[in-house]
């Protein structure tokens, strides 16, 4: 297995490289528009990608989930969360493979299995993917979004306070909350992958 962190120091954020090096194939998690340097990594790596998702709608940065579906054919596994008022809207009529997907639901991408865990509190579709290898049960890597950061945690209050969604950051810290509750349970070993260093805003206390 090859995973690669790709970094944009400007926006200080990560999209996350996950390739099976027995088959070729390579999943891409939260890409931003810019689709060139991530196939070309790609290459450079022998892989080819595949599948492509993200954690959640980013309203940091332009998603390249869509260019990378219509300009290569890679597959598209969007959360199935957040109801009429938070979902995706882009894949209506695009023709675009999408597969949308909730808590608990796996995918493979070559000999790579994803299990997708719901972890709602800085949006309410968020999730985040447990990593496994071939042949192992327990999981190497967690892709955390934007719930989980290196000292903090995802911000609960951005919805309301910057989105301008009235009356939801209480109910997006009990989620928040909830979701903390749920990640305690995860065995130590396995390795934290988030979307975002120091100098994100969707974290206050990055350093």
């Amino acid at each position: 297995m090859l995973i690669e962190r790709i970094y944009d120091e400007d926006l200080a954020q990560a999209a996350w490289l996950i390739g099976c090096q027995a088959t070729g194939e390579a999943l891409l998690i939260d890409p931003e528009r810019d689709i060139c340097r991530y196939l070309e990594i790609a290459e450079k790596a022998g892989l080819t990608i595949t599948a492509v998702t993200e954690t959640h709608i980013h309203a940091d940065f332009l998603s390249g989930c869509i260019e990378f579906a219509t300009s290569t054919g890679a597959k598209c596994f969007l959360s199935g969360h957040g109801g009429d008022d938070w979902s995706y809207s882009w894949p209506k009529n695009s023709g675009v493979s999408v597969a949308y997907v909730k808590d608990g639901d796996t995918f493979s991408v070559g000999n790579i299995t994803v299990k997708v865990v719901h972890t709602p509190g800085h949006t309410p579709e968020h999730i985040c993917f447990l990593i496994h290898d071939a042949n192992t049960e327990d999981p190497i890597g967690y892709v955390t979004g934007d719930f989980v950061f290196v000292g903090d945690l995802g911000r609960p209050d951005l919805l309301e306070t910057s989105a301008g969604m009235k009356g939801v950051m209480v109910a997006s810290a009990q989620q928040l909350h909830n979701t903390c509750l749920r990640f305690m349970d995860m065995e130590d070993y396995v390795q934290i992958w988030p979307a975002h260093g120091a100098g994100s805003s969707c974290g206050k206390d990055l350093g």
